[in-house]
Protein backbone atom coordinates (compact mmCIF):
# COMPACT_ATOMS: atom_id res chain seq x y z
CA UNK A 1 0.00 0.00 0.00
CA UNK A 2 1.07 3.65 -0.50
CA UNK A 3 1.86 5.82 2.01
CA UNK A 4 -0.83 7.33 3.62
CA UNK A 5 0.39 10.20 4.61
CA UNK A 6 1.09 11.54 0.76
CA UNK A 7 -1.62 10.88 -2.08
CA UNK A 8 -1.20 8.26 -4.18
CA UNK A 9 0.98 8.24 -7.22
CA UNK A 10 1.42 6.50 -10.69
CA UNK A 11 4.43 4.62 -9.11
CA UNK A 12 2.04 3.13 -6.48
CA UNK A 13 -0.64 1.65 -9.37
CA UNK A 14 2.07 0.52 -11.40
CA UNK A 15 4.03 -1.55 -8.61
CA UNK A 16 0.51 -2.61 -7.43
CA UNK A 17 -0.90 -3.86 -10.78
CA UNK A 18 2.65 -5.53 -11.58
CA UNK A 19 2.89 -3.36 -14.61
CA UNK A 20 5.53 -0.08 -15.72
CA UNK A 21 4.40 3.33 -15.08
CA UNK A 22 4.21 3.95 -18.88
CA UNK A 23 1.43 1.04 -19.13
CA UNK A 24 -0.71 2.35 -16.53
CA UNK A 25 -0.29 6.28 -18.55
CA UNK A 26 -1.32 4.19 -21.71
CA UNK A 27 -4.67 3.15 -19.82
CA UNK A 28 -5.47 6.49 -18.75
CA UNK A 29 -4.90 8.23 -21.90
CA UNK A 30 -5.91 5.11 -24.53
CA UNK A 31 -6.92 2.27 -22.78
CA UNK A 32 -8.09 0.69 -26.25
CA UNK A 33 -4.83 0.15 -27.22
CA UNK A 34 -4.14 -1.79 -23.67
CA UNK A 35 -4.74 -5.97 -23.56
CA UNK A 36 -8.11 -5.92 -21.79
CA UNK A 37 -6.68 -8.01 -18.65
CA UNK A 38 -3.71 -5.62 -18.18
CA UNK A 39 -5.84 -2.34 -18.53
CA UNK A 40 -8.56 -4.28 -15.50
CA UNK A 41 -5.46 -4.89 -13.97
CA UNK A 42 -4.22 -1.17 -13.83
CA UNK A 43 -8.16 0.39 -13.71
CA UNK A 44 -8.25 -1.83 -9.97
CA UNK A 45 -5.23 -0.98 -8.89
CA UNK A 46 -6.36 2.64 -9.42
CA UNK A 47 -9.22 2.19 -7.84
CA UNK A 48 -7.57 0.44 -4.64
CA UNK A 49 -4.94 3.33 -4.69
CA UNK A 50 -7.54 6.22 -5.36
CA UNK A 51 -5.09 7.66 -7.70
CA UNK A 52 -6.39 10.53 -9.76
CA UNK A 53 -4.49 11.93 -12.69
CA UNK A 54 -2.66 15.43 -12.25
CA UNK A 55 -4.16 17.25 -15.28
CA UNK A 56 -2.24 20.44 -14.88
CA UNK A 57 0.96 18.74 -14.04
CA UNK A 58 0.35 16.49 -17.67
CA UNK A 59 -0.13 19.60 -19.51
CA UNK A 60 3.00 21.46 -18.37
CA UNK A 61 5.21 18.66 -18.73
CA UNK A 62 3.43 18.07 -22.56
CA UNK A 63 3.00 21.88 -23.41
CA UNK A 64 -0.35 21.77 -23.81
CA UNK A 65 -3.22 23.74 -22.23
CA UNK A 66 -5.23 21.45 -21.66
CA UNK A 67 -8.09 22.74 -23.49
CA UNK A 68 -9.76 22.25 -26.95
CA UNK A 69 -11.91 25.06 -28.79
CA UNK A 70 -14.75 24.88 -30.21
CA UNK A 71 -16.08 27.25 -32.74
CA UNK A 72 -20.05 27.78 -33.53
CA UNK A 73 -22.04 29.93 -35.52
CA UNK A 74 -24.53 31.53 -32.91
CA UNK A 75 -24.45 29.86 -30.05
CA UNK A 76 -28.79 30.49 -29.32
CA UNK A 77 -29.11 27.82 -31.87
CA UNK A 78 -30.42 23.93 -29.83
CA UNK A 79 -28.71 22.25 -32.89
CA UNK A 80 -25.14 22.50 -31.36
CA UNK A 81 -26.36 21.81 -27.74
CA UNK A 82 -26.05 17.95 -28.49
CA UNK A 83 -22.84 18.15 -30.55
CA UNK A 84 -20.64 20.11 -28.01
CA UNK A 85 -22.00 17.54 -25.11
CA UNK A 86 -20.84 14.60 -27.67
CA UNK A 87 -17.70 16.71 -27.49
CA UNK A 88 -17.39 17.69 -23.99
CA UNK A 89 -18.10 14.12 -22.97
CA UNK A 90 -14.94 13.03 -24.78
CA UNK A 91 -12.51 15.69 -23.71
CA UNK A 92 -14.12 15.45 -20.16
CA UNK A 93 -12.81 11.73 -19.98
CA UNK A 94 -9.06 12.74 -21.08
CA UNK A 95 -8.97 15.39 -18.49
CA UNK A 96 -9.59 17.99 -21.21
CA UNK A 97 -11.65 21.43 -21.25
CA UNK A 98 -14.17 22.52 -23.70
CA UNK A 99 -13.62 26.31 -24.71
CA UNK A 100 -16.71 27.57 -26.81
CA UNK A 101 -16.62 31.06 -29.03
CA UNK A 102 -19.82 32.34 -30.91
CA UNK A 103 -18.50 33.35 -34.60
CA UNK A 104 -21.41 35.60 -34.69
CA UNK A 105 -20.97 37.34 -31.33
CA UNK A 106 -17.44 37.97 -31.42
CA UNK A 107 -17.28 41.65 -32.98
CA UNK A 108 -15.14 43.67 -35.76
CA UNK A 109 -13.68 41.25 -38.43
CA UNK A 110 -13.27 37.59 -38.08
CA UNK A 111 -9.51 37.55 -38.46
CA UNK A 112 -8.91 40.06 -35.86
CA UNK A 113 -11.64 38.44 -33.06
CA UNK A 114 -11.57 34.95 -33.99
CA UNK A 115 -7.73 34.79 -35.20
CA UNK A 116 -6.50 35.60 -31.59
CA UNK A 117 -7.99 32.39 -30.32
CA UNK A 118 -6.58 30.10 -32.64
CA UNK A 119 -2.73 29.81 -31.24
CA UNK A 120 -1.73 26.82 -29.11
CA UNK A 121 -1.39 29.20 -26.37
CA UNK A 122 -5.08 29.44 -26.40
CA UNK A 123 -5.75 25.51 -27.00
CA UNK A 124 -4.65 21.95 -27.98
CA UNK A 125 -6.47 22.25 -30.73
CA UNK A 126 -9.94 23.48 -32.64
CA UNK A 127 -13.17 21.72 -33.79
CA UNK A 128 -14.67 24.39 -36.60
CA UNK A 129 -18.77 23.85 -36.50
CA UNK A 130 -18.85 27.66 -38.49
CA UNK A 131 -18.52 27.33 -42.31
CA UNK A 132 -19.13 30.55 -43.25
CA UNK A 133 -15.12 31.29 -41.57
CA UNK A 134 -12.35 32.43 -43.88
CA UNK A 135 -9.82 29.36 -44.46
CA UNK A 136 -7.12 31.78 -44.00
CA UNK A 137 -7.45 32.07 -40.34
CA UNK A 138 -6.37 28.39 -40.32
CA UNK A 139 -3.06 29.17 -42.39
CA UNK A 140 -0.43 30.42 -39.57
CA UNK A 141 2.14 28.37 -38.33
CA UNK A 142 0.73 28.27 -34.77
CA UNK A 143 -2.58 27.37 -35.74
CA UNK A 144 -3.05 24.45 -33.50
CA UNK A 145 -4.93 20.82 -35.40
CA UNK A 146 -8.01 21.68 -36.33
CA UNK A 147 -11.17 19.05 -37.42
CA UNK A 148 -14.23 20.36 -39.05
CA UNK A 149 -17.81 18.95 -37.70
CA UNK A 150 -20.83 19.38 -39.59
CA UNK A 151 -20.32 22.32 -41.33
CA UNK A 152 -17.37 22.79 -43.49
CA UNK A 153 -14.89 24.97 -45.08
CA UNK A 154 -14.43 23.74 -48.96
CA UNK A 155 -11.25 25.42 -49.21
CA UNK A 156 -9.56 24.01 -45.27
CA UNK A 157 -7.57 21.01 -45.56
CA UNK A 158 -8.73 19.86 -42.31
CA UNK A 159 -10.76 16.63 -41.64
CA UNK A 160 -14.26 16.67 -41.59
CA UNK A 161 -16.59 14.48 -39.46
CA UNK A 162 -20.38 15.18 -40.98
CA UNK A 163 -23.88 13.95 -41.65
CA UNK A 164 -25.16 12.52 -44.74
CA UNK A 165 -26.55 15.84 -45.80
CA UNK A 166 -27.21 14.51 -49.31
CA UNK A 167 -28.96 11.73 -48.62
CA UNK A 168 -31.10 13.53 -45.90
CA UNK A 169 -32.34 16.02 -48.32
CA UNK A 170 -33.03 12.87 -50.58
CA UNK A 171 -34.93 11.02 -48.18
CA UNK A 172 -37.12 13.75 -47.33
CA UNK A 173 -38.22 14.17 -51.18
CA UNK A 174 -38.90 10.61 -51.52
CA UNK A 175 -40.90 10.20 -48.27
CA UNK A 176 -43.03 13.77 -49.52
CA UNK A 177 -43.13 12.13 -53.35
CA UNK A 178 -44.49 8.94 -51.93
CA UNK A 179 -46.66 10.53 -50.30
CA UNK A 180 -48.34 11.70 -53.96
CA UNK A 181 -46.52 15.21 -53.47
CA UNK A 182 -45.98 16.88 -57.00
CA UNK A 183 -45.21 20.90 -56.17
CA UNK A 184 -42.48 20.63 -53.37
CA UNK A 185 -41.20 23.79 -52.49
CA UNK A 186 -37.31 23.60 -51.04
CA UNK A 187 -36.71 26.49 -48.09
CA UNK A 188 -32.88 26.05 -47.84
CA UNK A 189 -30.71 27.61 -45.95
CA UNK A 190 -27.84 30.16 -47.20
CA UNK A 191 -27.35 29.81 -50.60
CA UNK A 192 -23.05 29.01 -50.19
CA UNK A 193 -23.65 27.58 -46.99
CA UNK A 194 -21.62 23.58 -47.17
CA UNK A 195 -25.25 22.19 -45.76
CA UNK A 196 -27.18 23.96 -48.26
CA UNK A 197 -25.64 22.46 -51.28
CA UNK A 198 -25.18 19.11 -50.39
CA UNK A 199 -28.97 18.83 -49.22
CA UNK A 200 -30.11 20.71 -52.38
CA UNK A 201 -27.96 17.88 -54.72
CA UNK A 202 -29.81 15.11 -52.79
CA UNK A 203 -33.41 17.17 -53.13
CA UNK A 204 -32.63 17.38 -57.00
CA UNK A 205 -31.67 13.20 -56.65
CA UNK A 206 -34.86 13.24 -54.96
CA UNK A 207 -37.35 14.80 -57.38
CA UNK A 208 -35.12 13.27 -60.36
CA UNK A 209 -35.81 9.89 -58.86
CA UNK A 210 -39.89 11.08 -58.92
CA UNK A 211 -39.84 12.15 -62.00
CA UNK A 212 -40.39 15.99 -60.75
CA UNK A 213 -37.26 17.87 -61.71
CA UNK A 214 -39.42 20.06 -63.98
CA UNK A 215 -39.13 23.69 -62.80
CA UNK A 216 -37.38 22.32 -59.87
CA UNK A 217 -35.30 25.87 -59.62
CA UNK A 218 -38.35 27.73 -59.19
CA UNK A 219 -39.52 26.06 -56.02
CA UNK A 220 -36.90 27.48 -54.15
CA UNK A 221 -37.12 30.36 -50.85
CA UNK A 222 -33.59 31.21 -49.19
CA UNK A 223 -33.68 31.09 -45.90
CA UNK A 224 -30.98 31.37 -43.02
CA UNK A 225 -31.98 28.84 -40.80
CA UNK A 226 -33.96 30.71 -38.40
CA UNK A 227 -37.23 30.78 -37.11
CA UNK A 228 -37.50 33.85 -38.24
CA UNK A 229 -36.68 33.17 -41.91
CA UNK A 230 -39.37 30.27 -41.74
CA UNK A 231 -41.81 32.65 -40.61
CA UNK A 232 -40.76 35.28 -43.61
CA UNK A 233 -41.06 32.19 -46.12
CA UNK A 234 -44.48 31.40 -44.64
CA UNK A 235 -45.34 34.63 -45.92
CA UNK A 236 -44.21 34.37 -49.02
CA UNK A 237 -46.45 30.66 -49.70
CA UNK A 238 -49.52 31.84 -48.43
CA UNK A 239 -49.24 35.21 -51.06
CA UNK A 240 -48.61 32.60 -53.96
CA UNK A 241 -51.06 32.11 -56.29
CA UNK A 242 -50.18 28.23 -56.50
CA UNK A 243 -49.21 27.20 -53.29
CA UNK A 244 -46.79 24.17 -52.57
CA UNK A 245 -48.87 20.94 -51.41
CA UNK A 246 -44.86 20.28 -49.21
CA UNK A 247 -42.60 22.03 -48.18
CA UNK A 248 -38.80 20.47 -47.13
CA UNK A 249 -36.86 23.16 -45.38
CA UNK A 250 -33.25 22.66 -44.66
CA UNK A 251 -33.43 22.41 -40.78
CA UNK A 252 -35.94 22.72 -38.34
CA UNK A 253 -35.93 25.62 -36.76
CA UNK A 254 -36.72 26.84 -39.92
CA UNK A 255 -39.66 24.18 -40.22
CA UNK A 256 -41.30 25.37 -36.69
CA UNK A 257 -40.91 28.93 -38.00
CA UNK A 258 -42.78 27.95 -40.97
CA UNK A 259 -45.33 25.89 -39.40
CA UNK A 260 -46.16 29.24 -37.27
CA UNK A 261 -46.65 31.14 -39.93
CA UNK A 262 -48.81 29.10 -42.03
CA UNK A 263 -51.14 28.52 -39.35
CA UNK A 264 -51.83 31.82 -38.34
CA UNK A 265 -52.05 32.40 -41.77
CA UNK A 266 -55.13 30.01 -41.77
CA UNK A 267 -53.72 26.99 -43.01
CA UNK A 268 -53.86 23.52 -41.52
CA UNK A 269 -50.57 20.90 -41.39
CA UNK A 270 -50.56 18.62 -42.63
CA UNK A 271 -53.78 19.06 -44.17
CA UNK A 272 -53.26 21.90 -46.61
CA UNK A 273 -49.30 21.54 -46.45
CA UNK A 274 -47.36 19.08 -45.23
CA UNK A 275 -43.66 20.11 -43.95
CA UNK A 276 -40.46 18.49 -43.54
CA UNK A 277 -37.48 19.41 -41.21
CA UNK A 278 -34.02 18.13 -40.98
CA UNK A 279 -32.28 17.69 -37.69
CA UNK A 280 -34.36 16.30 -35.31
CA UNK A 281 -33.64 19.08 -32.13
CA UNK A 282 -35.84 18.82 -29.29
CA UNK A 283 -38.72 21.25 -29.72
CA UNK A 284 -39.36 18.72 -33.50
CA UNK A 285 -40.89 16.48 -31.10
CA UNK A 286 -43.35 19.06 -29.77
CA UNK A 287 -44.65 21.29 -32.63
CA UNK A 288 -47.84 21.63 -33.11
CA UNK A 289 -48.35 18.53 -35.00
CA UNK A 290 -45.16 17.25 -34.28
CA UNK A 291 -42.52 17.91 -37.14
CA UNK A 292 -41.69 15.13 -39.75
CA UNK A 293 -37.83 15.30 -39.81
CA UNK A 294 -34.02 14.31 -40.50
CA UNK A 295 -32.41 12.96 -37.69
CA UNK A 296 -28.64 13.34 -37.70
CA UNK A 297 -26.76 11.54 -34.74
CA UNK A 298 -25.45 15.13 -33.07
CA UNK A 299 -23.95 13.30 -30.16
CA UNK A 300 -22.12 11.00 -32.13
CA UNK A 301 -21.14 13.48 -34.23
CA UNK A 302 -19.71 15.20 -31.44
CA UNK A 303 -17.99 12.56 -30.36
CA UNK A 304 -16.27 11.53 -33.40
CA UNK A 305 -15.24 14.66 -34.18
CA UNK A 306 -13.37 15.19 -30.23
CA UNK A 307 -12.02 11.81 -30.91
CA UNK A 308 -10.59 12.51 -34.37
CA UNK A 309 -8.97 15.91 -32.81
CA UNK A 310 -7.11 13.97 -29.98
CA UNK A 311 -5.73 11.65 -32.25
CA UNK A 312 -4.14 14.28 -34.17
CA UNK A 313 -2.96 16.13 -30.95
CA UNK A 314 -1.29 13.05 -30.23
CA UNK A 315 0.27 13.13 -33.56
CA UNK A 316 -1.80 10.46 -35.25
CA UNK A 317 -3.40 9.98 -38.17
CA UNK A 318 -7.82 10.30 -39.10
CA UNK A 319 -9.56 9.80 -41.96
CA UNK A 320 -10.18 12.88 -44.50
CA UNK A 321 -13.97 12.16 -43.99
CA UNK A 322 -16.47 10.67 -41.65
CA UNK A 323 -19.41 10.73 -42.94
CA UNK A 324 -22.21 9.40 -40.21
CA UNK A 325 -25.89 8.34 -41.47
CA UNK A 326 -29.19 9.64 -41.37
CA UNK A 327 -32.61 9.13 -40.37
CA UNK A 328 -36.57 9.49 -41.92
CA UNK A 329 -38.61 10.06 -38.52
CA UNK A 330 -42.44 10.29 -39.77
CA UNK A 331 -44.19 12.28 -37.03
CA UNK A 332 -47.41 14.31 -37.88
CA UNK A 333 -46.82 17.09 -40.22
CA UNK A 334 -47.16 15.17 -43.70
CA UNK A 335 -49.60 12.73 -44.68
CA UNK A 336 -50.44 11.63 -48.56
CA UNK A 337 -51.99 14.64 -50.51
CA UNK A 338 -55.84 15.15 -51.21
CA UNK A 339 -56.97 12.92 -48.28
CA UNK A 340 -60.11 14.15 -46.52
Amino acid sequence: MSDAKRPPRIHDVARIAGVSVATVSRVMSNPAIVAEATRRAVEDAIAETGYTLNVTARNLRQQQVGAVLALVPKLANPFFSVILSGIADVLRGKGLNLLVLDTTATGGTAQQAIGTYLTRSHSDGVIVLDGGLDPALFRHANCPPVVQACEWIEDLPAPRVLANNAEGGRLAIAHLAGLGHQNILHLTGPLKNSLTTSRRAGVLIGLADAGLSAGAEDRVIPGDFSLQSGHAAAEQILSMATRPSAVFCDNDEMAIGLLNGLVRGGLNVPQDMSIVGFDNIEMSAYALPPLTTIRQYRAMLGRQAANSLLALIDGQSCPDEQMLPVELLIRESTRPTGQA
